[in-house]
């Protein structure tokens, strides 16, 4: 199935100019299509915050159509101490 993903600039977004353009439209592509950061690439500053604009965009996109986020399950370890009576 073929879907259309907004550009930064569809949804209004405006880059810094200290920011290369086709590193933060790649990195905003990236998050939009569920990608993760497995690459050295993917660290450098411009794609990070590109991933990062569009994490947030979509969880805005998601709190609008009503779907919930849920939070991290935690573990955590529970000890008992046993007194023996």
């Amino acid at each position: 199935m073929l879907h259309t993903y907004p550009t930064p600039r569809d949804i209004g977004l405006r880059i810094p100019p200290s920011l290369r353009e086709t590193r933060f439209n790649a990195g905003f592509e990236h998050a939009l299509k569920g990608g993760q950061l497995t690459k050295v690439e993917y660290f450098r500053r411009s794609f990070r915050l590109g991933f990062r604009v569009a994490k947030l965009y979509l969880r805005e996109v998601r709190r609008h159509r009503g779907i919930l986020d849920f939070p991290m399950r935690a573990r955590f370890r529970l000890r008992a101490l046993w007194r023996g009576v």
